[in-house]
């Protein structure tokens, strides 16, 4: 299968600050691409360099068969795009705006038209088409963004943290729309920082960190990395997270993580059920009252906190 779009080598700088340090990816057509990471990591200078919105400072990439620099006019027509905050006109109507966008892509004032109730349809806003954007929630805002990036038919779709600040079931709404696009043969690179999209949808994803792909693959293969199962302790008091901690360590075949805001205790383990008896057993010797208590399997975010030593929704300030 070709690849969609490719990358090697990409660098950025702003001044002293080094945003990409030698970015490689390789993403096949008809599949999603995950780049997971938290703000400051890359992900949306990447994006840009991709879109051709920036000129990187070293290294190349190509988007559907167009070099982003020598060939940046011409992918223009190829690809669409939605980034974190919905790029809409607040005083046009949801209609308007898609007719605009169609315009601007010279499909002409009749196609413009019908290409944006075929899409108001589509992502379910026919009701709310002849509105003023400005009276939209947060989710149809999103969804008209979205919209807007389909208007062309692009075969390359990128998606800068599409669900920012949508409530659970919005953002599972447009999770579903994303779904539909991949089956009907778009390509889709995404960048997000919740683990549960990144599982959710992404075919590949690359975990990165300081301007770099730190770890590749499919989410199982980046789970098996850290292997092993997660005994999670929550107690009832702070006071008994230093003894907690402790008290567990022993059976650790990793470093213990703590977490004071919600009384949470996790420890990587080997032994399954029987690590879960055997440290209950060894808080109820340190006295430590235990409020819940489970055994789990790695998620990403365990992924992303064993690979940088660091959560990934850490808000790190965005420089890029």
């Amino acid at each position: 299968m070709p690849d969609a779009i490719m990358a090697e080598g990409l660098v950025k700088r702003y001044g002293d600050v080094t945003a990409l340090d030698g970015m490689d990816l390789a993403v096949p057509e008809g599949t999603v691409f995950g780049l997971l990471g938290p703000n400051g990591a890359g992900k949306t200078t990447t994006v840009r360099i991709l879109t051709t919105l920036l000129r990187p400072d070293a290294g190349h990439a190509t988007v559907a068969g167009f070099d982003v620099v020598r060939d940046a006019r011409a992918l223009r027509a190829h690809i669409g795009a939605s980034g974190q905050y919905a790029a809409v006109d607040d005083h046009l109507t949801g209609a308007e705006n898609l007719e605009m966008v169609g315009r601007l892509y010279h499909l002409g004032v009749q196609r413009s038209r019908q290409r944006a109730r075929e899409l108001l349809e589509r992502f379910e806003l026919t009701q709310a088409a002849d509105r003023p954007v400005q009276g939209y929630s947060g989710g149809m805002r999103r969804r008209l963004d979205l919209a807007g990036a389909l208007v062309a038919n692009p075969p390359v779709l990128f998606l800068d943290e599409p669900t920012t600040g949508l409530d659970p079931r919005a953002r599972a709404s447009l999770w579903d729309v994303i779904s539909e696009l991949v089956a009907e043969g778009t390509t889709v690179l995404l960048t997000t920082q919740y683990m549960e999209e990144a599982d959710r949808l992404a075919d590949r994803i690359a975990v990165v960190d300081h301007g770099r792909v730190i770890a590749l693959g499919t989410s199982d293969e980046l789970k098996r990395q850290v292997g092993g199962d997660r005994v999670e302790v929550w107690l009832t008091s702070a006071a008994d997270l230093e003894a907690a901690e402790r008290a567990l360590a022993p059976l650790a075949v990793g470093e213990p993580q703590r977490d004071p805001h919600i009384l949470r205790v996790t420890v990587p383990v080997s032994g399954g059920v029987t690590a879960l008896t055997a440290a209950l057993g060894r808080l109820a010797a340190e006295r430590v009252t235990v409020r819940d208590a489970g055994l789990r399997r790695p998620t990403l975010d365990d992924v992303f906190l064993t690979l940088t030593g660091h959560e990934a929704d850490e808000k790190v300030k965005e420089t890029v």
